[in-house]
């Protein structure tokens, strides 16, 4: 079965994973920020947790309470690219200075596991094709994106170098029921509000790549079986670009909403017009998409009613 660490496995996506995971019968401990009491371990489908930061003290204690893993998924670090323009070395520190703590840590103590590293699309940065592609060269316009892009370097260095086994997937728009930040979150807070329209930034007609969080979880598994001293990397996308418009009218289909959309023209700092990724590699490697656009925005919608009324 194996076992596996998963560092920001108390975020979107690390619980997403650890679930994922642990239902495949695989012992999955994590590190990251939340206190979770241990009576609340086996819901959560984690065998250990530890509340700090990634970094070598935090890792051996794990290592000395429940062994060194077959694998490490590493989903810490910096989530937005908002939060980095207004704290861009604290961006820093919790991707780029986490990063090295662990592969050191790995290279000293555990050379043999297996590291899958959660990048991001922001490495490409504003895209002047509509797909991205594992071999564009990558022009980051965040720090949120030259973060994540020194990551990726940190990881080839000690790939190729010494030799860890190591796979990068570059996630793409990532969504699904537990997301609470982010488009969908503030666009339907505002659609089931009071009043005739909402106004969101932007034109509209920025696409982005929509990855549902299983498919997500399903493309870093896949990197886990890839992974190799050569530090392979995948786009975590599905290759359809969608414009923002187009999801939210969906969004508010599925959440029953007769709000007038409108968007204001301007743009944030930091976010391209255009990012969709070239899928031919994950899917060459294997991967194919269980969930679609529209079921996911279906499921999203159903659990923000949820979580609304609760």
């Amino acid at each position: 079965m194996g076992s596996a660490w998963v560092t920001g496995g108390r975020g979107f996506i690390g619980r997403a994973l650890v679930r994922a995971l642990s239902d495949r019968g695989m012992t999955v401990c994590g590190v990251g920020h939340g206190h979770l009491p241990a009576e609340s371990w086996a819901e959560a489908g984690l065998s250990g947790w530890l509340n700090a930061s990634v970094g070598p003290e935090a890792l051996s204690q794990l290592a000395a309470l429940h062994g060194a893993p077959e694998s490490v998924f590493h989903l810490a670090g910096g989530s937005t690219v908002g939060a980095s323009l207004q704290a861009p070395f604290e961006d820093f520190t919790r991707t780029t200075h986490t990063t090295a703590s662990l592969l050191e840590w790995l290279r000293t103590n555990s050379p043999r596991t297996r590291l899958i590293v959660a990048s991001s699309a922001a490495v490409y940065g504003e895209a002047r094709v509509e797909q991205a592609g594992e071999a564009r060269r990558p022009m980051p316009v965040s720090p949120y994106g030259y973060h994540k892009l020194m990551m990726e370097q940190l990881c080839q260095e000690y790939s190729y170098v010494y030799g860890l086994q190591i796979g990068i997937v570059r996630l793409f728009s990532v969504f699904g029921n537990g997301l609470r930040k982010q488009l969908l979150w503030d666009c339907a807070g505002k659609l089931l509000a009071p009043g005739a329209a909402i106004e969101l930034g932007g034109t509209g007609a920025e696409l982005r790549d929509w990855v549902h969080v299983d498919d997500a979880v399903s493309m870093l598994d896949l990197a886990g079986r890839h992974a190799s001293r050569e530090c392979p990397i995948f786009d975590g996308g599905n290759g359809i670009g969608v414009s923002v418009r187009e999801v939210v009218t969906l969004l508010a289909a599925a959440l029953q909403s007769p709000k007038r959309i409108e968007f204001s023209g301007r743009g944030r700092p930091g976010d391209p017009t255009t990012l969709v990724a070239d899928a031919s590699r994950i899917q060459a490697a294997g991967h194919v998409g269980q969930v679609s656009l529209a079921e996911g925005i279906r499921r999203y919608a159903a659990w923000f009613k949820l979580c609304r009324n609760a």
